[in-house]
């Protein structure tokens, strides 16, 4: 009887998660930073960021298992706090900003790996060639602000080979290795706001 119950239980909560109310979140892009780094001479790392992005979130209920990504980047607005470098970096050896001027993120799934903390897939497309991208996300908490507004924040981490999106410039060392390393690291602070 006991097993019954259960069983019952858990599939009322299952039909209750299947039709629950689709809820969208905006990014908070006041409190929110795109960010990346790559080695530099194969001693150091330089950091970078872009300044104008957007997209949207939605998930089922408040379970961030459920959500659903679109997220585009303004390439132009790249900065790494050097106006030179930033200019190469527009450039067709890298991202060829003016005939490709948007990055784009579409998620596949966001699964719970454990308390706080989620697995991100989904295809990154840039220079008009899409790559599937895994993330490591760090959910940091839901909260009510002042305004009455809730809001969630996420910390995101992962890498990718920018060889495989076209954006192959470099130059070799004497001593070994390269000016530009191939992996880029991303470490994103992101803040969303529930419509």
């Amino acid at each position: 009887m006991k097993k019954i119950q259960i069983i019952a239980i858990a599939l009322l909560l299952a039909s209750m998660q299947a039709f629950a109310q689709p809820v969208n979140w905006s990014f908070d892009k006041a409190h929110s930073h795109i960010i990346f780094k790559a080695r530099h001479m194969v001693i150091s790392d330089v950091s970078g960021y872009f300044r104008v992005f957007d997209g949207k979130v939605t998930t089922k209920g408040d379970d961030f298992s459920t959500a659903k990504i679109d997220f585009t980047i303004d390439v132009n607005s790249i900065n790494t706090e050097n106006e030179q470098r930033d200019g190469h970096l527009k450039s067709p050896d890298f991202f060829d900003a003016k005939q490709y001027p948007k990055m784009t993120f579409k998620s596949k799934y966001m699964k719970k790996v454990s308390d706080g903390e989620y697995e991100l897939v989904g295809d990154l497309t840039m220079k008009n060639t899409t790559k599937e991208i895994k993330l490591n996300v760090e959910y940091n908490g839901t909260i009510k602000d002042p305004y009455g507004k809730t809001r969630a924040g996420f910390r995101l981490s992962g890498s990718l080979d920018r060889f495989d999106y076209g954006l192959v410039w470099n130059k070799a060392l004497e001593t070994g290795g390269l000016v530009v390393g191939k992996v880029i690291k991303l470490d994103c602070e992101v803040e969303i706001v529930k419509d």
